[in-house]
């Protein structure tokens, strides 16, 4: 097999002769990083390690609120609406909601396989084709318009509650838009 590192880096100057330019650095293989904790073994490769600034130098960071309404990516926090559009005033914000998910109803397969079984006896297992089942499948749609700005974001259900409940938060996020 060739030699896979036949020499020093090209951003580093080479060594003396006899001088293993991959050997750990002076201070130990782990030399003291940022924050007093052990950083992996440099090798001779520069390594950049950000100065933490002191506690007075530092920007104050507005603190984020805890959303009153999530709707998708869609969040209102206290009296802003902040989207991947872009943040919008609740204020005056129109909201919609359409519901673009189906309910089908079907005979579970089990109930098919129980009614076969079940046919000798009497055709009482023609009783299982009776059973039905409600699945539910699609997207609701919610948009909101505020500020000259739009969004719409499509949220999934699995059910016929969770589409009441997605319509019932834009209910909500109507009445707190006035």
């Amino acid at each position: 097999m060739a030699n896979q590192y036949p020499g020093p880096p090209p951003e580093q100057p080479p060594g003396q002769p006899g001088q293993n330019p991959y050997a750990a650095p002076p201070g130990g293989p782990y030399a003291e990083g940022a924050y007093g904790y052990p950083t992996a073994p440099t090798y001779g490769y520069p390594q950049a390690v950000p100065q933490p600034q002191p506690y007075s130098q530092q920007q104050p960071q507005t603190p984020f609120a805890t959303p009153v309404l999530t709707l998708g990516d869609i969040a209102v926090n206290g009296d802003t609406i902040v989207s991947p559009a872009g943040p919008m005033p609740l204020r005056g914000a129109v909201w919609t909601a359409t519901d673009m998910s189906r309910t089908e109803e079907r005979i579970p397969p089990h109930a098919i396989v129980l009614a076969i079984l079940f046919f000798l006896l009497c055709f009482i297992g023609l009783l299982f084709l009776l059973m039905k089942e409600r699945v539910t499948t699609g997207f609701v749609q919610v948009s909101v318009n505020s500020g000259g700005r739009h969004h719409s974001t499509m949220i999934p259900v699995q059910s016929r509650d969770q589409v009441v409940h997605v319509l019932n938060q834009v209910t909500y996020a109507q009445s707190i838009s006035v």
